[in-house]
């Protein structure tokens, strides 16, 4: 058993307007955009609950009512997938319930950056450890257990903070929060420091943070500052920065693939992906792919 203060909760920043998905985002919330038959936010979530997670929180916006409801059960539906004989399908509608009381809302009425959107779930998280999953990021790993499991295993042993990690082409730092480590064992980094889109010339590594955290509640004393950092904006990263050397930070690479969602490319990639990964339709997406090359 671990003597660290265990991570019962997760905080999903979904307020975005998902500009970079117009218009398929002018009805219908970028998180909900599924990738295979699952949602994005479906996808974290699950990852969230192989992990311990207990307790969900949606950093939202009013006009995301679709990606709340998801998550509730919806009875008239699941009665007429019954009376169909249609349970395979039941059982998939189902997976997507959360428990009573799991699902928690809280609201970012500016888009200020991840930073402040992290801030705003501070009431609900309370003086606790907590993950922050970032939905945009989809990690696929089919042969291990979910990023978030994998780091939660780091933290059972060493507590402190701890940062999914990433390797990326060193001409693209300017795109990520890129680490400095202080040491390297196998896959875990002692972090030194941390800094947001550095350009290639002055990044100190090409370790990028990939959308899961597992931070210390101590982090919102940092936020509750709300200055400014790369693109005007409040930076997770900036806070977290400040309190190395205060606490343990370490970080990660991890077993499986992550997929930027976000991005137009990086959702291709990851519906490829979750594609020949689905044994049904493998074989049918293999022949697609040939067909296009």
């Amino acid at each position: 058993m671990s003597k660290f203060k265990p991570v019962r909760k997760a905080v999903f920043p979904v307020a975005g307007l998902g500009t970079r998905f117009l218009p398929a985002t002018k009805v219908i919330p970028k998180e909900m955009i599924t990738v295979g038959d699952k949602p994005l936010i479906q996808h974290n979530v699950e990852e969230a609950i192989e992990a311990g997670i207990e307790e969900f929180i949606f950093v939202t916006s009013p006009s995301k009512e679709a990606l709340h409801l998801h998550f509730k059960q919806n009875k008239p539906l699941e009665a007429i997938l019954e009376q169909r004989g249609k349970l395979e399908i039941l059982e998939k509608l189902r997976s997507s319930n959360l428990p009573e009381g799991a699902m928690k809302l809280a609201y970012q009425n500016e888009p200020l950056g991840l930073g402040h959107a992290v801030w705003c779930a501070k009431e609900l998280v309370g003086d606790e450890p907590f993950a922050v999953m970032l939905p945009d990021v989809v990690v696929h790993t089919p042969k291990s257990k979910s990023c978030l499991a994998q780091m939660m295993e780091v933290y059972e042993k060493i507590g402190g903070n701890v940062l999914a990690l990433t390797e990326v082409p060193k001409s693209e730092t300017d795109k990520y929060g890129i680490i400095d480590p202080s040491s390297a064992r196998d896959n875990l980094y002692g972090i030194n420091g941390m800094v947001e889109k550095p350009k290639p010339e002055f990044a100190p590594s090409n370790l990028s943070i990939t959308g899961r955290y597992i931070l210390q509640p101590e982090v919102f004393e940092y936020l509750s500052a709300f200055e400014r950092g790369a693109g005007n904006e409040i930076q997770l990263t900036d806070s977290m920065a400040k309190l190395i050397g205060i606490q343990p930070f370490n970080g990660i690479t991890f077993k499986g693939e992550d997929y930027d969602c976000g991005s137009r490319i990086g959702f291709i990639e990851a519906n490829i992906a979750y594609g020949l990964a689905d044994t049904d339709i493998a074989d049918s997406v293999r022949k697609l792919l040939d067909k296009y090359r």
